[in-house]
């Protein structure tokens, strides 16, 4: 018998991969670069909130998750910022990596787009109506393994695609020296707070080197400038939320106030 062709070894692959409890897609990735490991991500996302000793970003300075998917997708660490895994929102874990991977999908080597940037062109009547029923995420992967393995370097989600479209604030493409790496994605709390904590977040992992975006002079900086007839002058504006987020953004350069002159 000669070898094996390439379609038969991917066919023999999948085969074992459903034997095993999962399709070939749901196995973890091996050998995948990452921009960051859980470690890291942890001890920064702690000392980026106000519950872990770090600064207030307004809205309800919650405890929050965080994600980070590589540039092909795959997420490569989840973390939380308490000290168990029910002390920040169970629901915002798959919104964080959705996030993460929304950045990413729609971010590009010269030019990023942070979720919150989606925003209005997301709305009924704008240029991307219909974008966040687009790229369904993976249930399978999102509630694979126990809830006592989520937020810990062996979260089921690490390795595996995770799909999904958010077009709220929260997901930064992550750029390193030599362009896109990837994208971070945080929530568990309000969407403007959790677009602050993770514009902290990827300062402080030094993946900030954003060579362009649709805000001028903060590239993928949150765009509040939505008036009181719901339309965004920019096309890119996302809605103030109740606390002083924007005011925060403002002060961190993660923000711009008011019309925007492109």
């Amino acid at each position: 018998m000669g070898k094996p062709t390439v379609r038969a070894t991917v066919i023999i692959a999948a085969a074992l991969a459903t034997l095993q409890g999962g399709s070939a897609q749901d196995q973890p990735r091996t050998g995948m670069s990452c921009p960051v490991d859980h470690d890291q991500l942890a001890d920064i996302l702690k000392k980026s909130v106000k519950p872990g000793g770090g600064p207030s970003n307004g809205g309800l300075d919650n405890n929050e998750w965080a994600a980070v998917v590589n540039r092909q997708g795959v997420v490569c660490a989840v973390a939380y910022s308490g000290s168990k895994v029910d002390e920040q929102w169970l629901g915002s874990r798959a919104i964080a990596a959705e996030k993460a991977n929304t950045a990413n999908a729609f971010s590009l080597k010269d030019k990023a787009m942070a979720t919150a940037n989606l925003y209005a062109g997301a709305q009924p009547g704008g240029f991307l109506f219909g974008a966040a029923l687009g790229n369904p995420p993976s249930p399978e992967v999102i509630y694979a393994g126990t809830p006592d393995e989520f937020g810990t370097a062996h979260d089921p989600m690490v390795g595996k695609p995770v799909g999904g479209t958010i077009v709220f604030g929260g997901g930064l493409a992550l750029y390193d020296g030599n362009g896109i790496a990837g994208a971070l994605g945080v929530s568990g709390d309000s969407s403007c707070a959790d677009h602050n904590v993770a514009w902290r977040v990827r300062h402080f992992l030094g993946l900030d080197h954003v060579p362009a975006g649709v805000s001028p002079n903060m590239k993928d900086a949150i765009i509040y400038d939505i008036g009181p007839d719901g339309k965004s002058p920019s096309g890119f504006g996302h809605p103030k939320c109740n606390g002083k987020e924007d005011q925060i953004a403002v002060d961190l350069g993660a923000g711009v106030s008011g019309n925007v002159v492109r």
